[in-house]
């Protein structure tokens, strides 16, 4: 849903000559440039620095949500702060792995692959980076969704099979297209 009306920025910060490149610093900067060119604004507050051995202050930030094959090309950044070194780990999200400058990032075994897809044949990973109010899920008739569930036995006179099923009144919305980016990147 979000793909087909995010702003698609390539990374272009790498040095293995595709394109896209792998993700850098550099191209993390140009996307919290755009967002706060775009007036977006951040959606997790800041973690405060606290007196822990190796760990440090988290920034106000945007969250991006991407494929965990991305992960080690996220760790090779020198800003990057893994999420064990929070000040407090348990303020980060349940699938946060950490922050670059003012994007903290959260992975998926089902995050956005296009195969094949770079100038080289590589696949290309698709970060999307979204800021407070970008989108929404507007609920429909007062409800989000039922869950319905029919036991073998009143579906046919040997109750053979049964049935599961749900149903669902909602509209996931982009409310203002500007304040959700692709970041398209490869591995290094």
């Amino acid at each position: 849903m979000l793909a087909a009306t995010a702003t698609f920025l390539n990374c272009v910060g790498g040095v293995n000559g595709d394109v896209p490149t792998e993700l850098t610093v550099t191209d993390i900067q140009t996307v919290i440039r755009t967002l706060l060119g775009n007036n977006a604004e951040t959606i997790m507050n800041n973690i405060e620095g606290d007196l822990k051995f190796a760990t440090g202050p988290v920034r106000y930030a945007y969250i991006a949500m991407m494929h965990t094959d991305v992960t080690s090309n996220l760790e090779v950044i020198p800003q990057f702060i893994p999420q064990a070194n929070y000040p407090n780990p348990s303020s980060a999200l349940p699938s946060e792995w950490g922050s670059v400058q003012n994007i903290r990032y959260l992975v998926s075994a089902i995050g956005s692959i296009s195969r094949n897809a770079s100038a080289l044949g590589a696949d290309v990973y698709n970060i999307f980076i979204a800021a407070n109010e970008s989108y929404a899920c507007i609920e429909q008739d007062g409800y989000s969704s039922t869950f319905i569930y029919r036991p073998p036995m009143y579906n046919d006179p040997l109750a053979l099979s049964g049935s599961v099923g749900w149903k669902m009144a909602q509209v996931p919305r982009i409310l203002n297209d500007t304040w959700v980016l692709n970041q398209r990147c490869t591995l290094s």
